[in-house]
Order: C-alpha cells, then sequence, then structure tokens
C-alpha cells in the first residue's frame, strides 16, 4: 500500500501553510519550537512517520508504528497570559473531536482535561509547550498524536486505546485528515479567548457528573482527591465536590473514575 503521507502529497493539500515532514524525528514538539525560535509563522506544522522520542503529558513516552498515526506539531502565537494556557488544550481537543467525528458516524467525547474519546477509548492525546518571555507568550507547539490504524487487539492497550480505523472499518486518507485537523485548529485559534470554545470543550467532557480520584495539583495544594466531577471553570479547572461537600479546583493531574 502506497503511503497516504508524502511530501507531494502534502504540498498539494496543505499550500500554502508551511510545513515539514520527516521520515523518521525524535520528537515533532522539539523540532517545531526551534522552528517556531526561528520565526515560523502561525499554522506551520511539523510531522513525522515515526518518533523516537515522542512524549504526552508527565512525560510519558508516546510511540506508535511507522504509518499508523498522525502525529503532529502546530507553531500557535497566541496573545494570551499565563492563566490562558488551558484554552489551548480546549483548542486542541476540540479540534481534534470534530475532526474524528468528521470521519465516522460517532460521537467523540473528551476526557479531562484533554484525551479524545472514540467509543469510551483514547484516539488522541494532546500536548502544548509553551515558550513566554515574562508573561508575554511567544508561541506554543501544540503536539497531537492520533490513532489512526493501530491494531491494539491483544495489547496491554485494548481496554483503553483505539484508532479511527477499528470504528470506521474502512481505510482513512491521513493527509485528508492532517488537512481538515489543521482547519479546526485555525478556526479555533481565532477565537481561542471566546465563550464558544469553552462550551465546545465542556459539552464534550465525559468526566462531569462522574464520581472521580485525582491525584491532583489544585488551586489550594497538592494530594489526592475523592469526590464527584460537577463542572469546570473558564479557566479549565475541573471543580471536584468531595464528601465533605468542599469543592477542589484541579489545575493538572491524573483523573480516574472511581469504581
Amino acid at each position: 500500500m502506497a503511503s497516504d503521507l508524502t511530501p507531494e502529497r502534502l504540498a498539494a493539500i496543505l499550500s500554502p501553510r508551511k510545513f515539514k515532514f520527516y521520515e523518521e524525528i525524535g520528537s515533532t514538539n522539539d523540532v517545531a519550537r526551534e522552528w517556531a525560535d526561528q520565526g515560523a509563522p502561525a499554522g506551520s506544522v511539523v510531522l513525522a512517520e515515526l518518533q523516537t522520542q515522542g512524549r504526552g503529558r508527565f512525560k510519558r513516552q508516546w510511540s506508535a508504528p511507522v504509518g499508523s498515526a498522525l502525529l503532529t506539531s502546530t507553531v500557535l502565537r497566541p496573545a494570551i497570559d499565563p492563566t490562558q494556557l488551558a484554552r489551548v488544550t480546549m483548542l486542541g481537543a476540540v479540534a481534534v473531536a470534530e475532526t474524528v467525528e468528521s470521519f465516522t458516524p460517532h460521537q467523540v467525547a473528551i476526557k479531562w482535561p484533554n484525551d479524545v474519546q472514540l467509543a469510551g477509548k483514547k484516539v488522541a492525546g494532546i500536548l502544548p509547550e509553551a515558550e513566554w518571555r515574562g508573561d508575554r507568550c511567544v508561541f506554543v507547539i501544540l503536539g497531537i498524536g492520533l490513532n489512526v490504524r493501530i491494531d491494539f487487539t491483544d495489547t496491554l492497550l485494548e481496554d483503553s486505546a483505539i484508532s479511527i480505523e477499528t470504528v470506521t472499518k474502512q481505510p482513512v486518507d491521513r493527509a485528508l485528515l492532517l488537512n481538515q485537523l489543521l482547519q479546526r485548529i485555525d478556526h479555533w485559534s481565532r477565537r481561542l479567548t471566546s465563550e464558544d470554545l469553552w462550551r465546545a470543550w465542556r459539552e464534550r467532557l465525559s468526566t462531569l457528573g462522574q464520581h472521580v480520584q485525582a491525584t491532583a495539583v489544585t488551586a489550594q495544594t497538592g494530594g489526592q482527591i475523592s469526590g464527584q466531577a460537577v463542572d469546570v471553570d473558564g479557566l479549565g479547572r475541573l471543580l471536584i465536590r468531595d464528601e465533605n461537600d468542599t469543592i477542589h479546583h484541579v489545575v493538572a493531574g491524573e483523573v480516574t473514575l472511581s469504581l
């Protein structure tokens, strides 16, 4: 099977967007950061068939076989302050969710804050990394790993991860998928601080209403929190009500459903 990602196809489909394509790379985020430092305009994208040093949240390794995923990093130059960085997470999650929905008949959910879920399993992860000069955002690199045709059958991830083609039962053209994803990123980049983005993200959150356990950083402290995920605020923080009716504002952390 001929590759659906080639420099020639990407140039034809993505033009006039600037892009860099690699057969193998350490990390698309790292290359995109260097490119942004050199002046790459907003919307420029780095993608690779294989990452040898890919990473997700909490510096976890993110890897995928050649030809099986979309591994991309997009340069953004948002006018935000440090309290609004979660907006980029929202942007990435919503853009991926809308893109996946355009290729499948299934509704796509988001597990707080940024794991995109298809049929209840993780189909994509998002890693925004920002460069600051004081309180001024110079750029954000929006890293996205999207499972397209990885077969998780009989693996340790079978119950927790999924690919788009597992659901569609037919091939997905990754170049067209990428173009759609970048269009949705462009769309929400122009609305980054809008109420519309927050609502689009919030209405997809599968975490809300669930009893959860969190190893969390909160606005007050850190540690273990157990309770009901009741809402999210405009800064993207998850609100958890514990058994004492205290509301904890979770800024970051690992959240799982209570059994």
